[in-house]
């Protein structure tokens, strides 16, 4: 019998990493000039939107929000089948100069961030490219590390990190489960 879902993060833990990573993220930039936070659709955006809101509390600023949607910049588009579903992108203000930090669920292969710097690479040159993500779990193909990371953990092949959001899931959680056990 496969074991249960392994709770990595629960809602306060959520909570707390982020405001860790919220100052992280003004640290690494030596404040908030010129930064521009932008998640990846669909999970980051919500974490985007919740670490902004956190560099806002704790510094006055408020610092803009940007969202990309790097559906039709993975490697395996064709694999995705013929109409695949495409969200917003949306970058405010233009990126050229500006600090981004792009924030992501789960950092795992590398392939969705290197998609995500070819989508920003079509908007313009910032000064620089930071990545946050809320779990690394491991297991890349591409050379991509993050700057800043809630959680970092070996997960083995046939295992699966999920996160959930109160937003899009009605829960804050993130779970390492068998893959078999979802099948």
């Amino acid at each position: 019998m496969p074991a249960s879902p392994e709770t990595l993060l629960d809602a306060r833990a959520i909570s707390r990493t982020l405001r860790r990573m919220a100052d992280e993220i003004v640290e690494l930039n030596a404040g908030t000039d010129d930064l521009l936070i932008v998640g990846i659709q669909r999970r980051g955006v919500q974490l985007a939107a919740r670490i902004a809101a956190l560099i806002e509390e704790r510094e006055g600023v408020d610092v803009p929000q940007g969202a990309l949607d790097i559906t039709l910049y993975r490697d395996d588009l064709q694999t995705v089948g013929p109409r695949p579903v495409v969200g917003e992108t949306h970058l405010p203000g233009g990126i050229d100069g500006k600090r981004i930090v792009i924030v992501d669920d789960v950092l795992y292969t590398g392939r969705t961030i290197r998609a995500a710097l070819d989508e920003l690479a079509d908007f313009g040159r910032p000064a620089r490219i930071a990545l946050a993500v809320l779990i690394d779990r491991g297991g890349r193909e591409l050379p991509i590390q993050p700057d800043i990371v809630g959680k970092t953990l070996e997960a083995k092949v046939g295992q699966r990190v999920d996160v959930y959001v109160k937003e899009l899931d009605d829960r804050d959680e993130a779970v390492m489960s068998d893959v078999a056990e979802l099948a």
